[in-house]
Formats: structure tokens, C-alpha cells, sequence
């Protein structure tokens, strides 16, 4: 990469500190010229990437999810890269990039890397944008319920064990969606809008056909009527198998409308949002990512 670099970091991330001196450490052996903004408070990085971005080839983001979204949503449909850096507790987006999780091993691969476009999806109620999925059940619980201490401790284990818990307690309600103008109605224990495929390295895959540059997102409804139901979706999504099913429903489409019953806390890129009901569209090449080169 030729040109400056901004590196945005949340200090209040898991590890905070520590991977942002690492970081820092991977651009000086780069020998990339470089600056960094330390944020201080929800929405500081997505004020710093509209404000600074312009002057810098590209943008690193070094926080969870939520700060990468931040930045990312900030300058969507600029054309200025942005590279996330996996320095929180899921770190989907830098998961489903298939970036390192070594910060020095990730500072490498992303600087000398390719440039992707990539769709996002929108939520009109919080005006917010998403990169990975947006969803309600399961995901959204496992998010609510996961102790803040316990996420501190053991990271991603923390967010597994809790979604084990609560994917085999199975707390069913109404879902009606709205998929460009075709309607969906059925009980479901977890609803995804998704727009990668991929879950936690690539062990699990949501569906079939799901790509992240197509210009449509894809709906996943899981619905299970006992524990071995839960058992068994789980190892067919491990297998990649998605065949017909009544427990599995896809479809994908551009614009969708999501209400349940009763209510149900909704999810984007690992941050609670709001209540249901809640409407996405997808946003078409909207953000350009860095990716580390396929062999």
C-alpha cells in the first residue's frame, strides 16, 4: 500500500491498549507512515473517518465490531478502504474477512492485500449499517445474556457458551417478514439477514449461496421444536447441508420488513439496536474492504 494510514482505536476494547501498542509496532515495521486517534466515546469513530479520511490512503479500525462498523458505515460509498483489525470480543467482520486474529500477522496481511467491494445492509429505525448479519432470537440473546465479566475473560468462549444455553432453550415466537413484497410467516427460535455466510472461521455456514458482493442480503430462519431439532440444524449447518428441511427457511432479496410476537430484541454486527418490528436494505458495493490476498 502507498500512502498514509489512520488507525482508529478504542481503548475500551478487550485488550485495548495492548494490541493498539502492537499495532502501531506492525505499522513501524511496515514502514508505513501513519497516525492514530485513541476514541473516547460511542459514534468518536465514525466522527474521526467522515472528519480525517480524506487525507489517508486507507483506514485501520482496531476495536470490536462496533467501532469497525462505526468507521465502516462512515464511509460508505467514499471509495476509501478500510481495514479491520480484530482487537474486540467476536470480531465478526474481521472473521468473515478472513483477517489473522495475530494483530501483527492482520497489520501485514491487510497492508499488503486487495481492495473488496462489498455490500452493507441498512436499518432505517437506528440508521445504522451492518456488514456480517442483523438478527433477532438466538444471536440477540446470546448478545443480552453474556455476562460483561465473563466476556472479558474468556473472549468468543464466553459468547459460545451462552449461545449453547440459550439455542437449547428454545424460546419460540410469531415472525412475520416482508421480502420484496413476498411475506414469510412462521415460528422461529433465531431470524438472520445475513450477509456473509460464514461463522466463527468458517466452521459454520448459514446457508446456501450466501456472498457478500451480490447485491442482495439473504434471510435465515431457524425453527426447531425441541433440543434435537437444535442439534441437528447446528450439525447440518456444520456440514453445509441444505437440503429441504422444516426447520430451515432462506430466501434473499433487497428490502425487508421484520415483525415478531411477541416484540424481540434485534441485533447488528454484534450490537443490540432496538425492538422489533425493524426494516434492512441492502446497500449494493456500498463499503470497499481490505482482505488479505487468496492463495
Amino acid at each position: 500500500m502507498s500512502g498514509p494510514v489512520l488507525l482508529i482505536t478504542n481503548p475500551a476494547a478487550r485488550r485495548g491498549r495492548l494490541l493498539e501498542q502492537r499495532a502501531r509496532d506492525a505499522l513501524l515495521a511496515a514502514g508505513v507512515e501513519f497516525d492514530v486517534v485513541v476514541t473516547s466515546h460511542q459514534g468518536h469513530a465514525a466522527i474521526v473517518a467522515a472528519e480525517r479520511a480524506r487525507d489517508f490512503a486507507a483506514v485501520l479500525t482496531l476495536g470490536g465490531d462496533g467501532t469497525a462498523m462505526e468507521v465502516i458505515g462512515a464511509l460508505a460509498g467514499t471509495g476509501t478502504p478500510v481495514g479491520v483489525l480484530p482487537g474486540g470480543t467476536g470480531n465478526l467482520v474481521a472473521r468473515a474477512l478472513g483477517t489473522p486474529r495475530r494483530i501483527e500477522l492482520a497489520v501485514r496481511a491487510l497492508l499488503h492485500g486487495d481492495v473488496a467491494a462489498v455490500d452493507l445492509g441498512y436499518i432505517a429505525e437506528s440508521k445504522r449499517r451492518f456488514a456480517f448479519s442483523s438478527g433477532v432470537g438466538v444471536d440477540a440473546r446470546m448478545i443480552d445474556e453474556t455476562n460483561p465479566e465473563t466476556k472479558r475473560r474468556f473472549g468468543i468462549g464466553a459468547y459460545i457458551h451462552t449461545g449453547v444455553r440459550v439455542g437449547l432453550s428454545r424460546r419460540p415466537f410469531r415472525v412475520r417478514v416482508d421480502v420484496d413484497g413476498f411475506a414469510v410467516e412462521r415460528e422461529a427460535t433465531s431470524l438472520m439477514v445475513a450477509n456473509f455466510g460464514t461463522v466463527l472461521d468458517r466452521l459454520f455456514v448459514l446457508g446456501p449461496g450466501i456472498v457478500q458482493d451480490d447485491g442482495r442480503l439473504d434471510l435465515c430462519v431457524f425453527s426447531p421444536r425441541h433440543a434435537p431439532d437444535v442439534v441437528r440444524i447446528a450439525w447440518r449447518l456444520f456440514r453445509r447441508d441444505f437440503g429441504s428441511d422444516d426447520a430451515l427457511f432462506y430466501r434473499s432479496g433487497r428490502e425487508f420488513r421484520i415483525e415478531c410476537d411477541p416484540p424481540q430484541l434485534y441485533q447488528a454486527d454484534g450490537e443490540l439496536l432496538g425492538t422489533t418490528p425493524y426494516s434492512v436494505r441492502v446497500e449494493p458495493l456500498a463499503a470497499r474492504l481490505l482482505v488479505p490476498k487468496r492463495d
